[in-house]
């Protein structure tokens, strides 16, 4: 009975440091994300001459920037 109850218990801690730890890694890879990798994706596209797809998608963010800022 001690056994059971202590496996319990352990999944219980156990799961709460897995869920915590892929909360965690979610909120690095989106800042990441964001501050690293979609400006370097930008500079880009803009260095190579895509700079008429790079500037639509920079006014879109800009765009959803300033509505979930609030």
């Amino acid at each position: 009975m001690l056994t059971f109850l202590f496996l319990v218990c352990m999944i219980w801690v156990f799961g709460k440091l897995f869920f915590f730890g892929i909360k965690a890694a979610w909120g690095i890879s989106k800042f990441l994300l964001t501050v690293v990798l979609f400006p370097v994706i930008l500079i880009g596209m803009a260095v190579v001459g895509l700079l008429y797809i790079a500037f639509p998608i920079l006014i879109m963010v800009w765009i959803a920037a300033r509505i979930t800022s609030d």
